[in-house]
């Protein structure tokens, strides 16, 4: 998941100091990329300043370091936009960040691209349990080094079932969710929709 699309997604809510693009993904997006660096951001906004996807101005502070507030142009929007909104082909694993990212921002989206977007992912993720739920898992064991068995029969199974629990949640989620989009009244509020989602668990 390119860092660009999140720091613009963020800046097209609101212009941002790098500062604050940083203290983003350590809080609310701490889920969507681990890890980030503030150079790491500093050289992703050089490059979307390069690109004219954004542009600065500079706030002097008297006894401290300029301040610079970025904002997304009309064209970092597009490219935004379209990569949100655009085809979304699910990775191998449902725990890769592309889809939360995406749906971080899903205030940018209509309902039907929001919905059209669970889909592809429920899709996905549906076929996965049909072809790996029940697969033979054993698997052939030819070592000189001790090995034991019994063991690592155990373990895998504990994780296998782990993961099926995992994704079978991951998958009620996001059916719950999807339900709110569908029966939820056109123009109806956050309140209501917060209030239909309480009631759909």
């Amino acid at each position: 998941m390119k860092l660009e699309f999140i720091l613009l997604g963020v800046l097209a809510r609101h212009p941002s100091t790098g500062y604050d693009l940083k203290k983003y993904l350590d809080t609310h997006g701490r889920f969507l990329r681990s890890n980030t660096q503030m150079s790491q951001v500093y050289r992703s906004l050089g490059k979307m300043e390069s690109s004219g996807w954004v542009i600065h101005t500079v706030q002097e502070r008297a006894g401290a370091t300029d301040a610079k507030t970025y904002r997304i142009t009309d064209e970092g929007l597009t490219v935004f936009l379209d990569w949100l909104t655009g085809p979304y082909s699910p990775p191998t694993r449902y725990q890769d960040p592309d889809f939360g990212v995406r749906i971080a921002f899903a205030g940018f989206m209509t309902r039907e691209q929001l919905l059209r977007l669970i889909d592809t992912e429920l899709t996905t993720r549906r076929e996965q349990v049909a072809r790996y739920r029940f697969r033979d898992r054993r698997q052939a064991v030819d070592t000189s080094a001790p090995f034991d068995e019994d063991l690592a029969t155990l373990v895998d199974e504990w994780a296998h079932e782990g993961g099926a629990q995992a994704i079978d949640a991951y998958l009620e989620h996001l059916e719950t969710l999807r339900r709110v989009l569908l029966d939820a009244p056109e123009g109806a509020g956050a309140p209501n929709l917060l209030s239909l989602l309480r009631d759909a668990h």
